[in-house]
């Protein structure tokens, strides 16, 4: 299993997702789930995929190899807008299901994968998209300005107290950090390292990317101070009046 979202603010977008996969207990791995397609000044794409690991690489690869393919098809890299970008990782996504989904269900292997896909494309505003394991697709809005894979439950109450559109990029972090240590505490499938990447909008290039690694001294800092700080208001909070 896995934990990613991503956050689209007035200033920008932050992406963040967990690095373990697993096959069991006792075959745990680490691979980055974050995917950056740049091009300076012209677009920047951010896939976080969850799901089968093999099938999500093969879309990576698909989308990878438009870029030098000698093809009238569209590609990721011609495309004028994120909405028809969605459309071709959705187009990737079933291609890979059909040529691998049967392969993999007699061994009763599950092929459903889903992709989070953000970014801005020169010519229009930053962008952010919640792609499905059947290749459909959702858009954030100002209602809805984040987006979760995998491992949602455990984060999400974090995300719905505390950001808004109007959050600063450090305090959409540190929630997300939070939403992440949670997450980590009460599920053993989600794991560090976290890969975390700022997209400023309309830059059209990288912000800011980190990997929080265990024993990273901010991440033991918020972790020790998000748990003694609930125990602390948990504390200070009444009692119920009842009689038992």
């Amino acid at each position: 299993m896995t934990y990613c979202v991503a956050v689209r603010l007035d200033t920008g977008i932050l992406f963040a997702s967990d690095s373990r996969t697993n096959a069991g207990v006792d075959r745990i791995s680490t691979f980055s789930k974050l995917k950056v397609f740049e091009r300076p000044d012209d677009r920047l794409l951010v896939l976080l995929s969850a799901g089968n690991l093999s099938v999500t690489q093969s879309v990576q690869h698909i989308l990878e190899q438009q870029r030098t393919a000698e093809s009238d098809k569209p590609n990721i890299w011609q495309a004028k807008n994120l909405y028809d970008v969605a459309a071709l990782v959705g187009d990737a996504l079933r291609e890979v299901q059909r040529r691998d989904g049967a392969h993999l269900a007699q061994d009763n292997i599950d092929a459903n994968a889903s992709l989070i896909l953000g970014g801005q494309i020169k010519g229009e505003e930053q962008r952010l998209f919640n792609i499905y394991p059947q290749g459909n697709f959702i858009e954030a809005s100002s209602d809805t300005i984040y987006f979760q894979l995998g491992e949602s439950k455990y984060g999400k109450p974090i995300l719905d107290r505390v950001i808004t559109s109007a959050s600063t990029p450090m305090q959409v972090a540190k929630c997300v950090l939070v939403s992440f240590d949670s997450t980590i505490r009460s599920n053993i499938s989600v794991g560090l390292p976290i890969d975390m990447l700022w997209y400023p909008r309309d830059s059209l290039k990288v912000g800011m990317q980190r990997r929080v690694e265990e024993g990273n001294p901010y991440f033991s800092m918020l972790r020790q101070g998000w748990g003694s700080g609930l125990r602390r208001v948990f504390a200070e909070l009444a009692d119920p009046d009842w009689t038992l």
